[in-house]
């Protein structure tokens, strides 16, 4: 089963910030889908990662797995 992304919501990093995610966008020459996010603290940066990389799992064993995740991002359901 693949992991569905809900765009315009925010999601915890395994680094513990937040980040709202606000598109998934395509690129236009590969078509790989690539996230379109911004953190939720100053300055307030704007990012994109591509999809895969978006959803993809933590090593098991790091050591700044703050939040012991099991996603590199996870919906933030106010915790």
């Amino acid at each position: 089963m693949e992991r569905k992304i809900e765009i315009q919501r925010p999601y915890r990093h395994f680094k513990g910030k937040l980040y709202y995610v606000h598109n998934i966008l395509e690129h236009t020459e590969t078509g790989e889908k690539i996230v379109s996010y911004q953190a939720l603290y100053p300055p307030y940066t704007m990012s994109a990662r591509p999809l895969e990389m978006f959803i993809e799992k933590v090593e098991e064993g790091r050591d700044d797995n703050i939040t012991n995740q099991t996603y590199r991002f996870e919906l933030y359901k106010g915790e």
